[in-house]
């Protein structure tokens, strides 16, 4: 569909839901073309054999990740987060907003994954080490037989050193780039953009990482990263809104989420589905996540993204069907939310294409919300997770206002929690404290 970006009356006129999202109201989109699995992905440019693949190569780099980063040790160089229930949080839910949610509510921990404490381990350290790997084999240093250990060298290092790793983020990707970047031995630069939080800055400072920031959103950062970086050959971007690596890295968390739904002995299939609550930025972590689940379940995991009312970036361009050629500027919104790694105004196209035929549907959440359910996370539960990742926290209440009760009868929920563990206490507490003002606001206004 062809449309001015600026015709916003239009596109109201022909997307309904895009009325809701200027108004900054908290909406649930449901894909009206959703796919099957099966038939759509044999039009994917992406493979079970890639996830297999690049869950591999992690296993090659474990026993390196575990010599350099004790807090892998237990894992055995594996970056992988609990599963837990929680079903306190559950009842919490249920009681605030007087509905009943079927089924088990389960919280993915990757607020607890090791070496940057977030979903971006996944992707983005994946990325790095394809690439150190890659050099290395070009370069006859390295063979897929040898121990990884190697890579823990001086010889290495200094190898590395001629070569800069560049990543425009909004925080937690550019944590992952620039911690194993760093370990590594390359040079790094990460572009960062206004919504950062300082203390993202000034522990990848602490790292020997170049902080370039800006005074404009995401899109701007990753724009003038990319710009920059074309401009030196020594120069490796990584480009969060089109990298299949990074969407690979993410995708092998289904692999071993598939063994702890196992473990805990949770049935998934079509009678008893999964459904996945994933908040969502740019779109990279959330989609090839999401991916990996279908390569996993097929039909039976139904996927929702989760995004701030004022950055629903992914929804605008799944809804219009326009993906990155549309942003939330356009629309009038200003892209400005607490949830700093979700403060996205364009979306991906390629995840948008790759996996918006098959996604369940897609949500907004008030910042306000977020902090709320971080406060009550933390009363009910003992976790304390960053704001935007509680942005999957609403979506058992939001599947449970447009899908039938049957539906859901015998279904499992997962929470994706995308980040929290590194957060300075002080912030913590900070946040905490909004979250109990907000929930004392919002039971004065009921």
């Amino acid at each position: 569909m062809e449309i001015e970006k600026y015709d916003v009356v239009r596109l109201t006129e022909t997307f309904p839901v895009i009325k809701e999202l200027i108004q900054l109201t908290e909406t649930c989109w449901m894909n009206p073309n959703k796919q099957s699995f099966q038939l759509h992905k044999q039009k994917m440019p992406l493979t079970e054999q890639d996830v297999k693949d690049a869950e591999s190569r992690l296993d090659r780099f474990a026993p390196y990740l575990q010599n350099v980063f004790p807090e892998t040790k237990e894992t055995k160089g594996i970056i992988e987060s609990p599963l837990i229930a929680i079903p306190t949080m559950k009842s919490r839910l249920e009681s605030r907003f007087s509905q009943q949610i079927e089924g088990e509510l389960l919280l993915k921990c990757d607020h607890d994954l090791p070496i940057s404490g977030s979903i971006k381990a996944r992707g983005g350290i994946y990325e790095i080490l394809k690439y150190a790997e890659d050099l290395a084999i070009k370069h006859n240093m390295l063979s897929f037989e040898d121990d990884y250990r190697k890579f823990d060298s001086e010889k290495f290092r200094l190898f590395f050193q001629q070569y800069t790793i560049a990543v425009g983020s909004t925080g937690n990707l550019g944590l992952s780039i620039g911690i194993i970047s760093a370990k590594l031995g390359f040079q790094v630069t990460v572009h960062m953009s206004a919504d950062a939080k300082q203390w993202k800055k000034d522990l990848l400072r602490s790292k020997g990482v170049t902080v370039i920031e800006y005074t404009d959103d995401y899109s701007k950062a990753v724009e003038e990263g990319r710009k920059q970086s074309s401009l030196d050959p020594m120069c490796y971007f990584v480009d969060d809104e089109n990298s299949k690596h990074l969407f690979l890295g993410y995708a092998v968390s289904a692999i071993r989420l598939k063994k702890q739904l196992a473990a805990m002995k949770v049935k998934v299939d079509k009678n008893h589905p999964l459904f996945v609550y994933l908040p969502c930025g740019v779109g990279g972590g959330p989609g090839g996540v999401a991916f990996g689940l279908k390569l996993m379940y097929g039909d039976d995991v139904r996927c929702f993204f989760a995004e701030p009312t004022h950055a629903p970036c992914m929804l605008l361009g799944l809804a219009t069907n326009l993906h990155d050629k549309i942003s939330v500027q356009d629309i009038g919104l200003d892209n400005i939310t607490e949830a700093d790694g979700l403060a996205v105004g364009r979306p991906s196209g390629f995840v948008g294409q790759v996996i918006g035929p098959v996604l369940e549907g897609s949500y907004t959440i008030s910042d306000d919300e977020m902090h709320r359910l971080l406060a009550e996370l933390a009363d009910s539960e003992g976790i304390e997770l960053e704001p935007s990742a509680l942005a999957g926290m609403m979506g058992p209440v939001m599947a449970n206002r447009q899908l039938s009760r049957q539906t859901l009868e015998h279904a499992t929920h997962i929470v994706w929690a995308t980040g929290g563990s590194m957060v300075p206490l002080a912030i913590k507490k900070e946040y905490y404290e909004k979250g109990k003002l907000a929930l004392r606001s919002f039971y004065n206004a009921t």
